[in-house]
């Protein structure tokens, strides 16, 4: 966790980072006992800070819809910092600080639920059940 910490004071807003992290799956056995998975996982995206009160989060900026100057709509990952295991800069600075402050500034005003529908990303269904 430390080493955690130190890596994210390196970090500015704007850099495009890869974070190494442990997902929780809890899920129940056959015999009826819980067991909790931890999950290894990377995500990718645009540093825009760490947030949270009681429990901090590393946001990530993965997608942002500009519908006008200095306003934009995000798809974004939020990852425990707690859970975090890792992270690597892979390009400092890929976004200018102002607009890296822009896209933190709209994620604040949750302003999702201001704009219009669009279309999202479905889930893909591998394997279909036998009838």
């Amino acid at each position: 966790m430390k080493e955690v910490l130190k890596q994210v004071k390196d970090l500015s807003p704007g850099d495009l980072i890869e974070v190494k992290w442990f997902d929780a799956s809890v899920g129940k056995s056959l015999s009826g006992g819980l067991a909790g998975i931890d999950v290894p996982v990377k995500s990718w995206g645009i540093y825009i800070g760490v947030l949270g009160e009681k429990n901090k989060h590393i946001i990530l900026a993965q997608n942002n819809f500009r519908y006008a100057d200095g306003l934009y709509d995000i798809d974004y990952t939020a990852i425990p910092l707690d859970w975090a295991a890792h992270i690597q800069v892979i390009n400092k600075s890929h976004v200018q600080t102002t607009e890296a402050e822009q896209l933190l500034n709209s994620f604040l005003k949750g302003g999702r639920r201001a704009f219009p529908k669009r279309t999202r990303q479905q889930k893909v269904k591998n394997h279909d059940r036998p009838n």
